[in-house]
């Protein structure tokens, strides 16, 4: 049986606030648990305006209605309305996520400025846009955080290294082709001592609107690959689109996942797995790579070939 991990990027406050709790009840309701990557400062989701210019941008926009899944006050955070907190503004939701027994992580301070900025940015940007992070997360759940999840799939050398020094063990911060093939980093002065575990499956925003494809296609074309490939993958879904309009889309993948007997599970779960049968003892030692993924814009941190 292959496993199936469910990784939940939450990216803004109307995320946090409508998406995730949408997304606890039908993880709850079929006895389903995830793992929450939170965005857990300042939302400046208006900021992301200017990646107009970037090529692929504005048909990725006209394909995935952007206004309709994150809505005009969001897109204005930022630019005509102040950013709000989102850890302090929504801290109610996160934990009730945490305490229903999902697997919950950071996925970044400032998404945006994140996203836009890091592959560019030093060493002591880096690393203080991530204690911020951290000493939110602890500050809102009491406790430190299982896991991360890069947002955009975004890092740079100094971000995997804070991972180790967090004594963080397993993190998703990358793309990979539908083949889970876990690996640690390799740095200047030896590897990482985290593993990471890529996304391998498509997402929604990726499928929808390619060659006319609907919702209910995007299923279809990721239950597929499902179906063929026996390996363990890891899924990469929004509060912000599966969370809310796209729920009931979502809901039918989740069912078809099920109907191929697959084990969905949370990022946790799936390290388990793997350190249980010693197969981390085996695994590549891979530099931080850059490349492209088919409809999306800009270059994301990938999996190279061994």
């Amino acid at each position: 049986m292959a496993k199936i991990a469910l990784k939940v990027d939450v990216d803004t406050l109307r995320g946090t606030r409508e998406g995730t709790p949408n997304l606890g009840r039908t993880f709850d309701r079929l006895g389903i648990k995830a793992t929450f990557l939170f965005s857990l400062g300042p939302d400046h989701t208006g900021w992301a305006l200017k990646r107009v210019f970037r090529p692929g941008f504005l048909k990725k926009v006209s394909r995935t209605s952007v206004v309709e899944h994150y809505g005009i006050k969001t897109l204005l955070y930022g630019v005509l309305l102040p950013g709000p907190d989102i850890g302090r503004e929504a801290a109610s939701e996160m934990q009730a996520i945490d305490r229903a027994g999902h697997e919950t992580g950071i996925h970044t301070w400032d998404h945006v400025d994140w996203q836009d900025g890091v592959r560019k940015r030093d060493a002591a940007w880096t690393k203080a846009q991530m204690e911020k992070s951290f000493n939110r997360f602890v500050e809102v759940f009491g406790h430190t955080p299982a896991t991360y999840g890069a947002a955009g799939w975004q890092m740079n050398e100094a971000a995997l290294e804070q991972l180790d020094a967090w004594s963080i063990h397993y993190s998703s911060d990358g793309r990979a082709l539908p083949n889970l093939v876990p690996y640690r980093i390799a740095f200047g002065h030896g590897k990482s001592t985290h593993v990471q575990y890529p996304t391998t499956l498509p997402t929604f925003d990726e499928l929808i609107g390619v060659d006319g494809m609907d919702d209910l296609g995007a299923v279809k074309k990721i239950l597929a690959i499902t179906q063929s490939n026996p390996n363990d993958q890891v899924f990469t879904l929004h509060a912000e689109l599966e969370g809310q309009k796209l729920l009931p889309a979502f809901e039918c993948l989740l069912a078809g996942w099920l109907d191929q007997d697959h084990d969905l599970v949370t990022m946790g779960e799936l390290h388990q797995s793997w350190a249980a049968t010693k197969q981390l003892d085996k695994i590549a030692t891979l530099p931080l790579t850059w490349g492209e993924v088919p409809n999306r814009s800009g270059e994301l941190m990938i999996q190279p070939a061994n």
